[in-house]
C-alpha cells in the first residue's frame, strides 16, 4: 500500500529524513511517534508528494510516487493535519466543496448521509450554518474527517488528529478509525489512540529507530517533554 524505501529528504542542505524505510499494507494502522523536530510530520507530507526525496523512493500500491501519479494518489488519500484548511467561509460549503468539482460531482452526498457522519463524529448539524472562522480546531479536524468520509476515502494520513478534541469527541474518532477497512498512518502521542494501532514506528533525528507491535516508554512523554526540541 504505502512503502518508504531508504527515503532521504533534505531542506536547505540539511537532511530532515535519513534512509527511512517501512511498509504499511492495506487495512493496517500505524502510528509514528518521537520528539518534536524528529521528522514525524515530514514522513506524512512526503507520502503525498509534498517533498521530493533526494534519495530512495516512496511507493503507493507498488508504483513509485511521481508527477505522473501524484494527483491520483491525492484523490485516494485523505491528509488531516492539525490545522485543516477548510476552503470556504461557511462550514456547509467547506464540507461540500470537493463535490463542486467535476471529478467528484457524482459522489455528492444526500442529506441523510451527511447527518449520519456528523452524528458519528459527535458534531451537531447546526455546525453547518457556522462560519469556518469561529469553529474550534477540534471541530475543523472533524469536519475535514467528515469530508473525507463523504468522499469515501479509505486511506488516511492523520497528524495529531485527537490532540484538540474533548474526551467524548476523541472517543468517537477513535471508534470510527478503529473499524476495519481503513488504512492509517498517523502521528500521535495519545495513549488512547495507540489502542487502535498495531504498528508503532519511532523516529529519532530523522531516522527510524524502532518498528514494533507496541510502543516503548518514550511514547508516553507529556506534550511539554515532546516539544522541547522544536517543531515536527
Amino acid at each position: 500500500m504505502v512503502k518508504f524505501d531508504k527515503v532521504t529528504v533534505e531542506y536547505d542542505g540539511k537532511a530532515i529524513l535519513k534512509d527511512v524505510s517501512f511498509h504499511i499494507r492495506e487495512n493496517e494502522k500505524a502510528v509514528i511517534y518521537g520528539k518534536s523536530g524528529s521528522g514525524k510530520s515530514t514522513i506524512l507530507t512526503t507520502a503525498v508528494g509534498a517533498h521530493i526525496p533526494s534519495g530512495g523512493k516512496v511507493y503507493f500500491n507498488s508504483a513509485p510516487v511521481s508527477a505522473d501519479n501524484i494527483l491520483q494518489i491525492r484523490r485516494a488519500v485523505a491528509f488531516i493535519g492539525q490545522e485543516p484548511v477548510l476552503g470556504a467561509e461557511k462550514i456547509r460549503d467547506s464540507l461540500l466543496l470537493p463535490f463542486s468539482y467535476k471529478v467528484n460531482s457524482r459522489k455528492a452526498p444526500p442529506e441523510d448521509k451527511i447527518s449520519k457522519i456528523l452524528k458519528e463524529l459527535h458534531l451537531k448539524e447546526d455546525v453547518l450554518q457556522k462560519d469556518a472562522s469561529v469553529v474550534s480546531g477540534g471541530e475543523k479536524q472533524r469536519i475535514a474527517i467528515a469530508r473525507a468520509l463523504l468522499l469515501e476515502k479509505r486511506i488516511f494520513l492523520l497528524d495529531e488528529v485527537t490532540s484538540a478534541l474533548d474526551p467524548e469527541s476523541k472517543q468517537a474518532v477513535i471508534e470510527l478509525f478503529g473499524k476495519d477497512g481503513y488504512t492509517i498512518i498517523s502521528v500521535s502521542h495519545d495513549p488512547d489512540w495507540f489502542k487502535t494501532c498495531s504498528i508503532f514506528i519511532k523516529v529519532e533525528n530523522g531516522k527510524i529507530s524502532r518498528i514494533s507491535d507496541s510502543p516503548d516508554d518514550s511514547a508516553f512523554l507529556t506534550h511539554r517533554e515532546i516539544d522541547t526540541d522544536g517543531s515536527n
